[in-house]
């Protein structure tokens, strides 16, 4: 069966195409519509119940520990909030309005009172909240810090609003803890260009951090596979004009160079090279700084030999595998790692790296990857950077001459004349030797033949006298 449409024809499977999209874009507009009404709809005599009291704004509660539990809840925003179509009883179904006054809840401590309630917010929201579980705020939760986010801190349970709210700049509830970094992005390219009306291409802070599971961008390999998610064009246009631009892009982080006023320096992270991954403390058990402190014996950061006994001790108890350093140039910090700019302002003039003396290799640190992905630094003395010790610390960036260090030069060169000059040597004397050999064994065949001629001639003469 086919129907006419126009000049051409469609066939059964584009009508019932068509009639799925038609269908689909009505149930949007038509749930849109619900949430508009539900949003604007009047509350419930139960919910109005419940504000004649929770509406008062010094309505609060005294705990036995002095502190001071707010109950106060604005009822205009609860009503147009997402969850004001749920009502009161949907998170509060364990409250008897006939006995709510008489019967009140036993509540330890605010913070308490916020983590236990984050289990209401599973019971709808039980994906969001596993990925929250993955994140560094619940990681941080568990460790007991006082002030790591919970649901209730990003998403106010009385007035929360629409996903699309908080992708605006002026609701994105990071800035409530993150203010210094907030005002760096805000400052940046990206936060400029986010703040344009109608402009959403550009990232906000869930766009490279995820907005429930909360990943540590300065791992290892995050901060440069959060920027290439949307420039996935870089490493082509870098090598247009950049030399070894991979390596480049592998041991130095893009802010390094995008954040053109930041200061820089080298870290060094243990690294477990026959897994290829970093080496990472095991929960409840902290031995990096401990070690660090204990084998730096001056307490004004490591040299290149304290280094050297540091990595002895994890290799001789620490991961499976040989542990090494990897090191790599980045910023001095979460604010200058978002002060990006245009990349018309990026540093693209190679002595300032690479030059004696620059001022990138002035500041070092060593690192390990803590519990939860956040790096655990300790100071490191720049001399690391110079000795023979810590060639290995910076293999995997350096390049000979680059940075003049005069010293690594020297020693990379001899380690380059010895792989090239160890197999010439052992060639040539091969040769040699194997021309000695076959000079030899040509003499010997040379001298066997004389001897059995002059057998042969030998011999024919006896036969002529014994006629």
């Amino acid at each position: 069966m086919a129907t006419s449409r126009g000049a051409g024809r469609v066939t059964r499977a584009t009508f019932k195409t068509d009639f799925v999209i038609a269908s689909v874009v009505g149930f949007l507009v038509l749930f849109a519509g619900t949430w508009a009404r539900a949003a604007d709809k009047p509350l419930s005599e139960p919910d109005k119940t419940c504000l004649a009291c929770h509406s008062q704004e010094r309505l609060e509660k005294k705990l036995a520990n002095r502190e001071t539990l707010s109950l106060h809840v604005q009822g205009d925003a609860f009503a147009k909030s997402v969850h004001g179509v749920i009502g009161c009883a949907g998170c509060h179904a364990d409250v008897n309005l006939k006995s709510h006054s008489a019967k009140t809840k036993k509540i330890t401590d605010v913070r308490e009172y916020s983590i236990a309630s984050t289990e209401i917010c599973r019971g709808c929201h039980a994906g969001k909240f596993k990925q929250y579980e993955g994140s560094i705020h619940a990681s941080l939760v568990r460790d007991g810090n006082p002030v790591a986010p919970v649901c209730t801190d990003c998403h106010s349970p009385h007035a929360v609003s629409p996903k699309a709210v908080y992708e605006t700049m002026a609701a994105v509830p990071c800035k409530n803890c993150h203010a210094a970094i907030f005002n760096a992005y805000a400052a940046s390219m990206h936060g400029k260009a986010r703040s344009k009306p109608g402009e959403s291409a550009a990232p906000l802070c869930s766009d490279c951090h995820s907005a429930h599971e909360v990943a540590v961008a300065s791992a290892r390999e995050g901060r440069k596979t959060a920027c290439l998610g949307c420039h996935a064009g870089a490493l082509g246009a870098h090598q247009k004009w950049l030399p070894n631009a991979e390596l480049h892009f592998e041991v130095i982080s893009c802010p390094a160079c995008h954040s053109p006023t930041a200061k820089r320096r080298v870290d060094l992270r243990l690294y477990n090279s026959m897994a290829q991954q970093d080496v990472s403390e095991q929960k409840g058990v902290p031995k990096f700084e401990r070690r660090a402190r204990s084998a730096d014996a001056q307490g004004g950061g490591l040299d290149a030999i304290e280094l050297w006994n540091l990595m002895k001790v994890f290799n001789r108890d620490g991961t499976a595998g040989k542990t090494t350093l990897r090191g790599r140039m980045e910023v001095s910090s979460g604010v200058e790692a978002h002060q990006l700019a245009d990349k018309g302002q990026a540093l693209s003039d190679c002595k300032i790296c690479h030059s004696e003396g620059a001022a990138a290799f002035q500041s070092v640190t060593v690192s390990i990857a803590g519990p939860d992905g956040r790096p655990v630094r300790y100071g490191a003395n720049k001399e690391v950077l110079n000795s023979v010790i810590s060639v290995d610390s910076v293999s995997g960036f350096y390049a000979i001459g680059a940075n003049r260090i005069k010293f690594l030069d020297i020693v990379f060169l001899l380690s380059l004349f010895s792989g090239i000059a160890v197999p010439a040597v052992h060639l040539t004397a091969k040769w040699v030797f194997r021309r000695y050999v076959n000079k030899i064994e040509a003499a010997k065949a040379s001298e066997s033949a004389t001897d059995r001629s002059r057998h042969s001639a030998g011999g024919r003469r006896g036969g002529r006298g014994s006629k």
